[in-house]
């Protein structure tokens, strides 16, 4: 399971100033991969099919998803060219996602 120390690791932030901003970017990231797969994240073994564990590949599109939302913090950006975060974590979730 990842934890607010990991999430801040992989921003390469110190300190506890924004603390409350990432741990937002974080429970709205599992909430998203929630509902992009249609099953529950689970910190245990999954126990149906409706349920999914937070493997290193569910645990990296949590990563990124929090990684772009902090660096991204607005609707359009101008002067920069888009990035194609959104498509990595579409590859590593596609395969978990029930239809």
């Amino acid at each position: 399971m990842i934890d607010l120390a990991r999430v801040k690791l992989h921003l390469k932030l110190d300190g506890d100033e924004e603390d409350s901003l990432v741990a937002g970017y974080f429970e709205a990231a599992k909430a998203h991969v929630a509902m992009h797969c249609d099953r529950e994240l689970v910190e245990t073994v999954p126990t149906g099919p409706e349920q999914m564990g937070f493997t290193p590949d569910v645990e990296q599109a949590v990563l990124l998803l929090v990684g772009h939302w902090y660096a991204n913090r607005e609707a359009v950006v101008i002067g920069t060219i888009s990035s194609a975060v959104p498509l990595a974590v579409d590859r590593l979730l596609w395969y978990r996602k029930r239809f």
